[in-house]
């Protein structure tokens, strides 16, 4: 193992060059740029034996990635914010036909206005896609998770998206060990069972209209239709519930590193008071937690690693018999709250001695949120639950009201 003092674009470029991806296919975008960058460097200089396609555009850049999964390769692209939001009819189809893409999303504010700095609005935007997401903290959980990802999205043949936050970690550099191609071999082989579903000698057609109720097919066997499939796409995303943890552990068997599974977590063990967030937010609760300890405050952090599928037994497990759970979104969703406030009420719901469950909007569009800045908004969620108050509106960190009109 080597430690290298790099880029979360950069970790993310390496995980994929481990993974020993085959075909990678890209269109740039701001923050994301780098990763493909570079990953087009190393194929050119004959580093990384892989297909590199360059297209005209993020839609196509996923197109490639659908083609190549669906006979057999390992396939790998990267995006951001509105570049998401244009793959947004092949996101959908990637997850329905449930190929093992890997996607990293260096998350960044959505436009109009345009904005190229960071929020978590562009992936939060597709959570009901049906990819698994999950989200880092630092540039070291950027390469681990990416190359666990591969692993994840070919034991559960769904496709994995690895978020993490633009700027902020995209082009932060940290020292990060980077593992010998061996090891990473060893955890994550060549694929010996391939989704080989086109093949030359058998021509088919592949995603044909496909009704809502079953129907037998041409040698008399029933198929499922429409709403099976989606049954089946739905059990098959929430086995990802153990795949993400059981990927974890053996990572960590091989390199001696765990993020967690699917949840992170920062002095819970006593804590009333739990900080709920993903991404780099989580790092700086951690200050927050121990700031608070300080005034006496039981603090502590609880980080969203899996956000899809959603963790609601392990949040429960770790939120139960606790007083306040403040969950702080970089991402809003309009008309309503922040998604992960509204995910973790909903999960919390029926749950026996349930914490109340507060809400704070921050971050949007690069804004400055820092620890002062959560501190202070944990103090004033303190006051409204001594208050008697159990729900609220979610609160809007660092807003300039003045400048609203």
């Amino acid at each position: 193992m080597t430690v290298k003092v790099m880029t979360g674009n950069d970790a993310a470029a390496t995980a994929v060059k481990l993974a020993r991806a085959q075909v990678i296919a890209a269109y740039p975008i701001t923050p994301q740029s780098p990763v493909v960058e570079q990953l087009s460097k190393w194929v050119e200089e004959g580093e990384l034996p892989a297909e590199f396609v360059a297209v005209e555009s993020e839609h196509s850049a996923l197109t490639v990635c659908i083609g190549a999964s669906t006979v057999g390769a390992r396939a790998f692209t990267a995006t951001s914010a509105n570049g998401l939001a244009y793959m947004t009819e092949q996101i959908w189809w990637a997850a329905g036909a449930r190929l093992p893409i890997v996607m990293c999303v260096a998350n960044r504010a959505m436009a109009a206005p345009w904005n190229v700095l960071n929020d978590q609005q562009d992936s939060m935007s597709v959570r009901d896609a049906g990819w698994v997401q999950l989200y880092c903290r630092t540039n070291q959980e950027i390469l681990d998770t990416t190359a666990q990802a591969f692993k994840i999205a070919e034991r559960s043949n769904v496709p994995v998206m690895v978020c993490y936050d633009g700027f902020l970690l995209s082009h932060t550099m940290m020292p990060v060990d980077v593992p010998s191609a061996e090891v990473v071999d060893g955890f994550l082989p060549p694929r010996t069972q391939p989704l080989q579903i086109v093949d030359v000698n058998d021509p088919r057609n592949v995603g044909p209209v496909t009704l809502a109720d079953p129907r037998k097919d041409a040698d008399g066997v029933l198929q499922p239709g429409y709403m099976e499939l989606r049954a089946m796409h739905n059990a098959a995303l929430l086995e990802a519930l153990e795949a993400v943890p059981d990927t974890d552990a053996e990572w960590e068997a091989a390199l001696g590193r765990s993020w967690g599974g699917l949840t992170s977590e920062y002095l819970l063990d006593d804590a009333e008071v739990v900080l709920v967030a993903a991404g780099s937010l989580v790092t700086q609760l951690t200050l927050v937690a121990e700031t608070l300890r300080a005034e006496g405050v039981r603090a502590g952090v609880l980080g969203i690693r899996c956000y899809r599928p959603f963790p609601v037994d392990a949040l429960r497990e770790r939120l139960t018999g606790r007083s306040l759970a403040l969950v702080f979104d970089k991402a809003l969703s309009y008309g309503f709250q922040g998604p992960i406030a509204e995910d973790l009420k909903a999960a919390l719901y029926a749950a026996e001695d349930a914490p109340a469950v507060f809400g704070a909007i921050c971050g949007l569009g690069g804004r400055d949120v820092s620890p002062d800045h959560l501190a202070a908004a944990t103090r004033d969620a303190l006051a409204d639950l001594e208050a008697g108050v159990r729900d609220r509106e979610p609160q809007w960190i660092n807003l300039a009201e003045g400048s609203m009109r």
